[in-house]
């Protein structure tokens, strides 16, 4: 009895996980097929910014550094006065001083035009290049990275993007598990003329690289248009992300970080900048507000922002690959009082985390070794992105676009949709690309003939 018993159960989970392995199959292939353009992309922009400092170490290199030499450098005051005589009809917005005695300064001056970058060799005032702000290879590749010129709502795409991402790696965990098969789990099978091959070689890089692009997908999110931007409201407004006490005792204007340092850090980027009291005394200049800085300990190499009107502050900002040199400082501009000092330290919990998984994600937490990681999962990436195109195209049927079938018992989606209602819950924008992608599927190419054939 008990063996007829056993027989009757095995008989009736067959079909049910049968059909829970095609309802995932399915959803792992619409998310890949929305999501593979979007991940090359992220894999090959990412893939050079983790070597922002490499590249500009040596491709640009003659402007980013300068032979030591054995007499000071120039104070900043004169080198932004021999970068804005080179961009004329320009006024100052920020002097970056060296990080090293074999580094250039740079200036950023603003026209009409934009932002243009001006790289001076700090021992002789010499200008060893300009170049508009937003032609500069990186900006270009960062801006690249986060769909920037792509418009507004690329945001959001990027955002349900990388809550795909979340998915592909669960369900591809998942459609890997080894069955009692041969190959495709560590090992690749047949060659490269076989689909086989090409199935084996998405399934086993993805599922070694899998952890890591979660983590990837995961701490990108905070750069995110929707979820980051909600993110980052409540890390502060909860005390959290920074010190909102910081601001008590000081005047305070409505102008965010973002629209004064070049790259404020996550937790920075919305927090008010002070205000100066005008007293009727002149400002202390560009040169003491530096001193001043360093008087407190700042770490060399930072950006000092100046004022834009008579209520402006000096802001002096640094985010090093080092999360426990990272520091914003504010100065009056007529007193040159500190009126706020804020460093990683200060950060709350949340802000703390958040800083720190970007921090990994863009390779600068341990150094060489991080990038490594992370270079080999956007290798990773692109290898499997493409592994799965070719796949795909040797799969499908002719003229058809060939979406895996759909399961036998429709039972097995409810599992699916309070995944979806969880899912959405945490990333909106995910979830609603989640229910339009399943709409579309199911009221449009499940109920209209020529659509269900043509996507069969």
């Amino acid at each position: 009895m008990s063996n007829v018993l056993s027989l009757d159960a095995a008989s009736t989970s067959a079909p049910a996980r049968s059909s829970l392995y095609r309802a995932i199959w399915r959803w792992h292939f619409y998310a890949g097929l929305i999501s593979v353009p979007f991940m090359i992309l992220l894999a090959v922009t990412g893939s050079i910014y983790l070597f922002k400092a490499e590249i500009n170490h040596t491709a640009f290199a003659y402007r980013n550094v300068v032979q030591a030499q054995a007499i000071p450098m120039q104070p900043p005051s004169r080198l932004t006065k021999a970068a804005l005589a080179a961009v004329p009809g320009t006024r100052l917005r920020s002097y970056a001083e060296p990080a090293s005695p074999t580094s250039s300064a740079l200036v950023t001056v603003k026209g009409d035009g934009g932002k243009t970058l001006v790289f001076l060799n700090p021992y002789t005032g010499q200008v060893l290049d300009t170049t508009a702000a937003d032609k500069e290879f990186m900006f270009v590749a960062r801006k690249l990275h986060s769909l920037v010129y792509f418009g507004d709502y690329a945001s959001y795409v990027i955002e349900a993007v990388g809550g795909f991402a979340l998915i592909l790696v669960v369900t591809g965990f998942y459609l890997w598990w080894p069955r009692r098969q041969a190959g495709g789990v560590v090992t690749v099978r047949g060659t490269s003329r076989q689909r086989i091959w090409w199935r084996d070689v998405h399934a086993v890089t993805g599922a070694f690289a899998g952890i890591v692009v979660f983590f990837l997908a995961a701490t990108g999110m905070p750069w995110s248009k929707f979820w980051g931007a909600h993110m980052q409201k409540y890390a502060n407004q909860a005390g959290v992300g920074y010190p909102p006490a910081l601001w008590d005792d000081v005047p305070s204007s409505t102008v965010p970080m973002s629209e004064v340092a070049t790259r404020p850090g996550w937790v920075m980027e919305t927090a008010p900048v002070p205000a100066s009291t005008p007293t009727g005394a002149a400002p202390i200049g560009l040169d003491q507000a530096v001193d001043n800085a360093h008087a407190l300990g700042i770490t060399r190499g930072f950006e000092m922002s100046v004022p834009s009107d008579e209520t402006g502050v000096y802001t002096a900002a640094i985010y090093p690959a080092d999360l426990g040199k990272e520091r914003t400082i504010h100065f009056d501009q007529y007193t040159g009082k500190s009126l706020v000092d804020l460093a990683f330290a200060d950060y709350g919990a949340v802000g703390k985390a958040i800083e720190f998984g970007i921090n990994v994600h863009m390779g600068q937490e341990w150094g060489l070794l991080n990038q490594i990681v992370m270079l080999a999962t956007c290798l990773a990436i692109t290898l499997s992105s493409v592994a799965a195109v070719v796949m795909w195209w040797k799969r499908r049927p002719v003229g058809r676009v060939g979406v895996p079938p759909y399961p036998a018992e429709a039972r097995v989606y409810r599992a699916l949709w309070i995944a979806t209602a969880a899912l959405g819950v945490a990333f909106p924008m995910t979830g609603a690309a989640i229910l339009l992608m399943l709409a579309v599927d199911l009221l449009v190419i499940r109920t209209v003939p020529p659509l269900r054939r043509a996507f069969a």
